[in-house]
């Protein structure tokens, strides 16, 4: 077991008493007994009334993987998993396959609180294994496809990973990072998942272990080792990489249940939809609805490679009723040529979030036949929770109007205790204006149990009783909350702020720019000034005084970027820009009126 976790066993004990809850991913080695505050101090008022009592026919602890249990008996004939031509399972099938995978887990010694890591893109077996691994009461850790081999090793490491399910393609990079962990006590067992699609040459996998092979080896008659409580952890999730230094941010049973709930919703979802896999599993476990899916009894369809080409194909072939994508993906879609289209079945509604989407790319989005939903969230909160929740009202505004206002974050789903715009130094509340900045603050059942090994870092997050976001935002006269900023992404130039995402949004309005991002870049005299980095769309080009005149043209002239750099710009596999990368390329331009002066000179 994960030391990090056996803190579980004793907080399922004082559960049981009914007196304390303990952070479910402090360690007996950490002073946990600081954590017991007066806030986590409970008290049960029912037990003073006579004839009542808590026992297992009215209470059982809130987990997403009741979900299988369920859709095998309501769904059971129903197409759970579709992948290719080569993969389609019924969730009866599903039910079977993840039962007798958590029993060969436990047959290779997994056991309660022990780490189990992929490194997979979305085929059906990292959709399997967000039930099995928990089934074996394990804990899942999904690693972002796109880490070389030496993040793959720090993560392993320090997440202390017993065994890591690899995709044919990854192997080496799997492979590699093994090697690299040449000094660790325990390397972690890599079990091979074949892709039935593409088969290539078979791979010497260490004691030969096959995802397939592995499975067979299971009994489909295993007992499931229910979570002892609901703050028991599910899921590991290491952050995406934007700040360059990721955190294994840690979920529980309870979260994981409401936020899967709580994320159809959002999308809009009603019984048994079709959902196409273009997020990433391995982020957020896939916004919830790997387990979410399941509750819906609906039906996932895998898709390894995200192109615009891939996603007509797959939604006209199996009449797709819902997606998810971050902008970028929006904006390839938009941008793709024709020959890579074909006509919607019927309009499919796709959720996107990571970044706020311009509003021509909604406008266009819509023109295709799609109806765009725009999501707030974060790694912390399990992934989405806020939504732009449409009104009727907004169908009947001008196009530009109307378009502005599903660009915002919107308002809280209902699992969410509370989210609030307040002055990150004096935790007051910003009016309901449109116009003063604040930091998002979130509480509720559906935010992280904490950073793996990092209290320093929980207890920051959680200064004041509020999830800390970092996200700068206002809220508007209706209640809706609009980002403006990360906080670290702010650039103030002669003592005004400019906030990154409105010079954004001009940036990519202008026809020959395919997507763009500005960061503050240092300078001697201003402080600081706007630097834009742009990829232009295929046949266009465009110096920065065009640029730069445009930006002038729809903004004020201290907002508009005073260098323009031209290149590819660094995303994660999310789809969100890197800035970090972006700001240290910034900063080793230098003073720009430092260059000018010595040009003058």
């Amino acid at each position: 077991m994960n030391p990090f976790f056996n803190i579980s066993r004793l907080s399922g004990l004082l559960h049981s008493l009914n007196r304390v809850r303990v952070h479910p991913i402090l360690s007996q080695r950490s002073r946990y007994l600081s954590q017991i505050i007066h806030e986590n101090v409970e008290t049960h008022p029912w037990e003073s009334m006579e004839g009542l009592m808590r026992c297992s026919a009215n209470y059982f602890p809130l987990t997403p993987i009741s979900f299988l249990d369920r859709a095998a008996k309501v769904f059971r004939d129903r197409t759970s998993v579709v992948y290719g031509s080569s993969v389609k399972f019924t969730w009866e099938q599903t039910h079977n396959r993840c039962l007798k995978m958590a029993s060969a887990l436990s047959q290779l010694g997994i056991s309660r609180g022990d780490v189990v890591a992929t490194l997979a893109p979305n085929v059906p077996a990292v959709q399997e294994l967000h039930f099995a691994v928990p089934m074996a009461g394990a804990v899942l850790c999904t690693l972002n496809t796109r880490h070389d081999s030496a993040m793959v090793s720090v993560l392993l490491r320090h997440s202390e990973a017993k065994i890591i399910f690899v995709d044919q393609q990854l192997f080496e990079v799997a492979q590699g990072a093994l090697d690299l962990l040449a000094d660790a006590k325990t390397k972690p067992l890599i079990i091979l998942i074949p892709d039935p699609e593409n088969l290539l040459p078979p791979v010497a996998a260490p004691n030969d272990h096959e995802y397939e092979t592995l499975l067979a080896s299971g009994r489909d008659d295993f007992a499931i080792k229910w979570p002892l409580t609901e703050f028991d952890p599910i899921s590991v999730n290491y952050t995406s990489g934007t700040t360059s230094h990721p955190k294994g941010v840690v979920y529980n049973h309870r979260g994981a249940y409401l936020n899967a709930i709580a994320t159809p919703y959002t999308h809009e979802m009603g019984s048994m939809p079709t959902y196409l896999w273009t997020v990433p599993m391995f982020h957020c476990n896939g916004w919830s609805l790997t387990w979410g899916v399941a509750a819906l009894g609906g039906t996932n369809v895998c898709l390894r490679r995200v192109s615009p080409k891939d996603i007509f194909e797959n939604i006209s072939l199996h009449k797709v009723t819902h997606m998810s994508a971050a902008p970028t993906v929006m904006n390839m879609i938009v941008n793709s040529p024709k020959s890579d289209r074909k006509p919607l079945p019927h309009k499919v509604e796709i959720t996107t979030g990571g970044s706020p989407p311009p509003p021509h790319i909604i406008s266009k989005m819509e023109e295709l036949g799609f109806s765009v939903s725009h999501i707030y969230g974060l790694t912390e909160i399990h992934g989405p929770c806020m939504s732009c929740l449409r009104k009727p009202e907004w169908e009947s505004l001008p196009p530009d109007e109307r378009f502005a206002l599903k660009a915002r974050q919107g308002v809280e789903h209902f699992f969410t205790q509370g989210i609030d715009i307040r002055d990150p130094d004096t935790m007051e509340r910003v009016p309901y204006d449109g116009k003063t900045l604040g930091e998002i603050m979130i509480k509720g059942n559906t935010v992280m149990s904490g950073y793996l090994k990092n209290v320093k870092a929980t207890e920051e997050a959680f200064r004041g009783g509020w999830f800390h976001t970092g996200d700068l935002a206002v809220r508007h006269p209706d209640g809706y909350i609009e980002v403006k900023d990360r906080m670290k992404d702010i650039i103030i130039s002669g003592g005004e702020n400019i906030c990154s995402v409105e010079v954004e949004r001009v940036l990519v309005s202008h026809p020959a720019v395919f997507e763009a991002a500005v960061v503050a870049r240092p300078d001697d005299h201003w402080g600081q000034t706007p630097c834009a980095f742009v990829k232009l769309k295929e046949g266009f080009s465009l110096g920065s005084e065009d640029i730069i005149n445009f930006c002038r043209d729809h903004l004020p002239h201290y907002m508009a970027p005073r260098t323009v750099i031209f290149e590819d710009l660094p995303t994660t596999s999310t789809g969100k820009i890197q800035k970090f990368v972006l700001r240290e390329k910034a900063k080793a331009l230098g003073s720009l009126c430092q260059i000018k002066r010595e040009i003058a000179v």
